[in-house]
């Protein structure tokens, strides 16, 4: 009690809840190479759905780091990805120079200035994707509308005819919609000298031109020519005036922006509209009428999932400044800009992958619990074993390389590739090996591909801490079925099973009537011991990890007997629920002054001993069958 130098009464509070907390170990990691999506970041995907919107549709090249992801997520729900940046990948720009934004940071960092020089806009990230963006800016009323902008100097025309001759063709450009003094609309497809190539408004971009797509009526040669801006009816009105600007002294600070997949490269439609930004400002200090931002630049780097912006248009004034007294100049015509020179890039080098995967490497930044190698060498599974081995809280889960069971005909080869394969990685407790890869179907582009079963064995992991406990093992008909598999690169026989689990490897079979099954539960660990089983490694990562946590609160605390007391009354509770959930066989906590001793105190240290006995799993049933006579007593031959 705090000492008190006149009466009165003290209120004090001592917290003697505390409980162990529950600890994730289901959430996995990946790094691959995607068509789209941040660089060199961690991103959580929840869904397939999240997945293909961040990083985009599988390739040729990328498939095997799609289905790794992809195929967890089929199982569990808490997936981190990084997009490893490889060489001579890059954003498409306008200006179709080599560059590369990697993220949101990067850019915020480094380029929301408008100091890169590349033009008006780049992708959002970096592929060849964003060299199907177009973005098509109209900065004011001019712009969006002209209702005589020239005249028909035609006196010759018929319904269906897809050309027509007007006085001067200056200020229209194909994309444009035109009228010619009727009710009836057309899109400009090209412009040749005072002639304009036109299809009607309605017909796709690429239908192109043809009899039947012109005019639908004859028009009358002078009538005045309205052009408008393709986009026109996609808006409420012409830009102007915003109010902030308004109540502020400024003019004309008003844009809308669209963008468009040009080439239909993204969603597979040939010039369809996937953003809009509807009366945006060139003011800096812009807000709406919410309260938010609506400065443009500010807004497409907020909502936009297809751009950034990266400079203003050259053909303006005063954009970017701060809306009082300010007139923001017209641009009078629209501006379409079509971005190039985005780049998957080559191969990813183990180098750049295991760059990615470091992202992973601190775990008190990183929660995760079940690392996905994807597709790669020994080497690289060798980096992999090195980053779960100093975190100590999550397990690797490999496969071997394509090569050794791909297109290989002979199973005993493949078994042999196999066992080889392995037999070159460092013996570790965290580390999970499986025996190949499955055939599955590839939806987005209707082929079926081999892929590595490494993401299957993660997610079955996954989806064992959801019907189960981490302590139980993911093997087996129970909860070891295997999604999607047509069928396995390398389906080995009861032989060749054997020799794979004297070999560390795990074997992935399928079963006629029973499906593709995990049949085997063990760790990459030479020495025999308990931790050659991954359900007691993933055990002790479950106590270790919320043991730890949980301990942090008796930091800078007294070593005294009340201290080592609490810690105990917090512990043995949480280990006798995991021996009812059947995870241990029994227990010990040995917290007190035997281990924590007078040297002990005064080196500032607190020391517990946790002593656990694992539940094992049933790798191996023996049944006998005894036929006996008709009058023997069943007493006397089971004894």
């Amino acid at each position: 009690m705090a000492f008190q130098v006149s009466p009165g009464v003290l209120v004090q509070e001592k917290d003697l809840t505390r409980i162990i907390p529950a600890v994730s170990t289901s959430s996995g990691a990946f790094a691959g190479t995607f068509s789209k999506g941040p660089l060199d970041e961690v991103v959580s995907c929840g869904s397939e759905s999240d997945l293909l919107l961040t990083f985009g549709k599988p390739d040729n090249s990328n498939f095997e780091s799609f289905f790794s992801a992809s195929n967890f997520l089929q199982y569990s729900n808490n997936l981190k990805v990084v997009r490893v940046q490889n060489s001579s990948v890059s954003n498409a720009t306008e200006s179709g120079s080599a560059f590369v934004i990697k993220n949101t940071t990067d850019y915020q960092n480094n380029y929301a200035d408008g100091s890169a020089s590349v033009g008006m806009w780049a992708s959002r990230t970096a592929g060849a994707w964003g060299n199907n963006i177009q973005v098509s800016q109209c900065a004011s009323a001019t712009a969006y509308e002209e209702t005589a902008k020239t005249t028909v100097a035609d006196a010759s025309t018929s319904v269906g005819d897809t050309v027509v001759s007007v006085t001067s063709s200056t200020g229209i450009s194909a994309g444009d919609i035109v009228s010619f003094g009727d009710e009836y609309e057309y899109r400009v497809v090209s412009v040749a000298t005072n002639d304009l190539n036109i299809v009607r408004k309605e017909e796709p971009s690429y239908f192109g031109a043809s009899d039947s797509s012109g005019l639908q009526k004859t028009i009358t040669n002078g009538s005045n020519v309205r052009r408008r801006w393709r986009y026109y009816d996609l808006f409420n009105k012409a830009p102007g005036t915003s109010t902030h600007a308004l109540t502020r002294g400024g003019s004309g600070d008003e844009l809308h922006v669209v963008v468009v997949d040009e080439d239909g490269g993204i969603n597979g439609v040939k010039g369809e509209v996937l953003e809009r930004f509807e009366a945006v400002s060139k003011a800096s200090d812009a807000k709406s009428p919410q309260g938010d931002t609506n400065y443009y630049s500010d807004v497409i780097l907020n909502t936009s999932n297809n751009i950034y912006w990266m400079d203003h248009n050259a053909s303006g004034s005063n954009w970017g400044t701060a809306a009082a007294g300010t007139t923001f100049t017209d641009v009078t015509s629209v501006s379409n800009v079509s971005l190039s020179s985005g780049a998957d890039g080559s191969a990813a080098t183990t180098a750049q992958i295991k760059s990615a995967y470091e992202k992973y490497q601190d775990a008190e930044t990183s929660d995760v619990g079940l690392l996905i190698a994807g597709a790669g060498d020994s080497t690289h599974i060798d980096n992999l074993i090195t980053i779960a081995e100093n975190r100590k809280d999550c397990v690797v889960f490999a496969s071997p390389e394509r090569s050794d069971v791909v297109n290989v005909s002979n199973s005993a080869t493949q078994k042999d590739n196999v066992v080889g394969f392995f037999n070159a990685i460092a013996s570790s407790s965290y580390v999970f090996f499986d025996s190949g890869y499955k055939y599955m179907y590839d939806r987005y582009n209707d082929v079926y591909r081999y892929v590595p079963l490494n993401g299957d064995m993660a997610g079955l992991s996954a989806r064992t801490d959801m019907l189960a406990d981490a302590w139980y093992s993911p093997a087996g008909l129970n909860r070891g079925v295997v999604r999607g598999a047509v069928k396995l690169a390398f389906n080995p026989t009861k032989s060749q099973r054997d020799e794979l689990y004297r070999a560390r490897v795990n074997p992935v079979t399928t079963f006629p009537g029973q499906g593709t099954v995990l049949f085997g539960d063990k760790t990459g660990l030479k020495t025999p011991s308990a931790f050659d089983r991954v359900n007691v490694r993933r055990l002790f990562i479950v106590l270790e990890k919320a043991i730890s946590t949980a301990s942090k609160v008796q930091l800078f605390e007294f070593n005294d007997e009340f201290t080592r007391a609490g810690f105990r009354n917090m512990v043995e509770p949480f280990l006798r629920e995991v021996q009812g959930r059947r995870g241990i066989t029994d227990y010990l906590v040995v917290c007190d002054e035997t281990n924590n001793t007078g040297e002990v105190v005064d080196r500032n240290e607190f020391v517990a001993e946790i002593f656990v006995k694992p539940a094992r799993s049933i790798n191996f049933i023996s049944l006998q069958f005894v036929a006996t006579r008709t009058g023997v007593s069943f007493e006397e031959v089971a004894s």
